[in-house]
C-alpha cells in the first residue's frame, strides 16, 4: 500500500465545487469510519473554507475520488476535473507545505495548523490512524514548528480578518461610526472580531447557536450576544455583516437581506462570507447596496503586502525539501520490514532447534566442550549454508553480483 493525498483546494476549484465537497467537523468520524470500510488501511481528512483533502494508505486513489462523490452525493464528473492526486514524496512535501502555511490563499497564515491538528485529532480518536499517518503527521508538525521558528513565513501581518478590515475601510472609510455583526463564534470569527475591535467600531454583535459561547466571545470583545434564531428581527441594524459557522445550509438568504436594505432605506451593507459551505446565499450580491466578498474575493486584497513573507518562504521551502528526504528515507525502510523480520523468525528457529540438540545432549551425559563444539558447528553451518549454496548455483554476471552483496553483507574485506 502506498501513501496518497486527494483533494481540492482554492487553486483548483472554486467556491462553489470547495462548499460541495466540504466535511462539517461534526459527521468526520462517520465519514472516516465510512472511508476505511473502502479497503483503505489508514486515512485523516483536513477541512477548511480553502481545501478538502483526504490522506490515505491504500493500494489505488482511483476509488477515494468516486467515495468523496457518493460520499456527499455529487456527480463524479462534476468535481473529478477540480481534484489532484499527489502519492509518496509529493504527498509528504505537500502535508509539509501545507502545515507550514506555504500552501494557503494567504501565505504564512496560522490557522491552518490548528485546523491540521484538529484533524488528526479527529482520526486518530475514530482509529484511523495507523503507524504510516501516524508518523507522518507527527513529522509534520514538526517541520511547521521548524518552519515558524527559522523563518518570517508569519511576519507583516496579513490575514483573512485583515484583509475584511481592508475591504471594510474602503466602503465606510472609517468604521468607528459602523455597527457590526458576527455569525458564529469560532476560531475565524474570533479572530475577526478581535481585529474589529481594535478599529473601536460603534457596536459588535455575536449570533451564535448557543447563547453561551456567543457571550463568552462578546464579552472578551466588549459586544453583545443574541441567538441565531433571533437574527431576522435584528439583521437590518447591522452595517457590516461577517459571517463563518459550519452551517450546510445558507443563514443569510435574499429575502432577509432584500427586507433588510429596505428597512435601512438603502443604505450600504458590507457583508464577508468566510464560510464554506457559504453561510448567505449567492444571489445576495446582486443586490443594489450591498457588497458582498466570499473567501474567493479575499485573494486580490491579501496579496498586497506579501513580499516579505515571499521572501521567507523561499527559505521555508528549503527546509521543507530537506525534511521531506529525511522523512523519505524511513518512509522507503519500512519496506524492507517484513523481511528483516522473516530473517530474525528464521533465525530463531534455526537457534531454538540447535539449542534442543545441544540440551538433549548434555542430558545424555556429553561433556559441555563437546556440546558447545557441536553446538556452535551447527550454527555456523546452518546460517552460512544458504549464501554458500547459492554462490556456489551462479555464474558469469550474476555470480560477481552475489558475491558482491555476499562480501558486502559479512563485511568480507579481502
Amino acid at each position: 500500500m502506498q501513501l496518497y493525498t486527494i483533494g481540492v483546494n482554492h487553486t483548483t476549484a472554486p467556491i462553489s465545487i470547495r462548499e460541495h465537497v466540504a466535511f462539517n467537523p461534526d459527521v468526520l468520524r462517520h465519514a472516516l469510519s465510512d472511508l476505511t470500510a473502502q479497503n483503505v488501511a489508514e486515512a485523516a481528512i483536513l477541512s477548511t473554507c480553502n481545501r478538502t483533502e483526504i490522506y490515505v494508505q491504500t493500494n489505488t486513489p482511483e476509488p477515494i475520488v468516486n467515495w468523496l462523490a457518493n460520499y456527499h452525493r455529487l456527480d463524479f464528473n462534476n468535481i473529478q476535473p477540480y481534484t489532484y492526486t499527489l502519492s509518496n514524496q509529493e504527498a509528504v512535501k505537500h502535508a509539509f507545505r501545507v502545515a507550514s502555511g506555504l500552501d494557503s490563499m494567504v501565505l504564512g497564515e496560522p490557522q491552518i495548523l490548528g485546523q491540521f491538528k484538529q484533524s488528526v485529532k479527529i482520526a486518530q480518536d475514530a482509529g484511523t490512524l495507523g503507524t504510516l499517518l501516524h508518523k507522518l503527521f507527527q513529522r509534520t508538525f514538526e517541520v511547521a514548528k521548524e518552519v515558524r521558528t527559522n523563518t518570517d513565513i508569519g511576519g507583516s501581518s496579513i490575514s483573512m480578518a485583515a484583509a475584511t478590515i481592508k475591504l471594510a475601510q474602503r466602503i465606510f472609510g472609517d468604521i468607528s461610526q459602523q455597527k457590526i455583526l458576527f455569525i458564529g463564534a469560532g476560531e475565524m470569527i474570533e479572530l475577526c472580531a478581535d481585529h474589529f475591535a481594535a478599529q473601536k467600531p460603534k457596536s459588535m454583535t455575536i449570533a451564535n447557536r448557543t447563547i453561551e459561547r456567543g457571550l463568552q466571545l462578546a464579552n472578551k470583545v466588549g459586544g453583545h450576544a443574541i441567538l441565531l434564531n433571533d437574527l431576522p428581527g435584528y439583521f437590518s441594524e447591522f452595517d457590516i455583516v461577517i459571517t463563518s459557522t459550519a452551517s450546510q445550509l445558507p443563514i443569510v438568504g435574499l429575502g432577509m437581506v432584500e427586507r433588510a436594505i429596505k428597512t435601512r432605506r438603502h443604505r450600504p451593507m458590507f457583508m464577508v462570507d468566510l464560510a464554506v459551505p457559504r453561510d448567505i446565499e449567492p444571489e445576495v450580491a446582486q443586490l443594489d447596496d450591498v457588497f458582498l466578498y466570499t473567501v474567493d474575493d479575499l485573494a486580490q486584497v491579501v496579496a498586497d503586502g506579501m513580499e516579505n513573507r515571499q521572501e521567507a518562504a523561499v527559505n521555508a521551502e528549503l527546509i521543507v525539501a530537506a525534511r521531506v528526504e529525511g522523512f523519505m528515507q524511513w518512509f522507503k525502510k519500512r519496506d524492507a520490514v517484513p523481511t528483516i523480520k522473516a530473517l530474525r523468525d528464521q533465525a530463531e528457529a534455526v537457534r531454538k532447534t540447535e539449542l534442543g540438540k545441544a540440551l538433549k545432549l548434555i542430558q545424555k551425559g556429553e561433556s559441555a566442550e563437546v556440546v558447545l563444539e557441536a553446538l556452535s558447528n551447527a550454527l555456523t553451518n546452518k546460517f552460512l549454508h544458504a549464501p554458500s549454496h547459492l554462490l556456489n548455483q551462479t555464474h558469469g554476471d550474476e555470480h560477481a553480483r552475489i558475491e558482491q552483496i555476499v562480501r558486502q553483507l559479512y563485511q568480507i574485506k579481502h
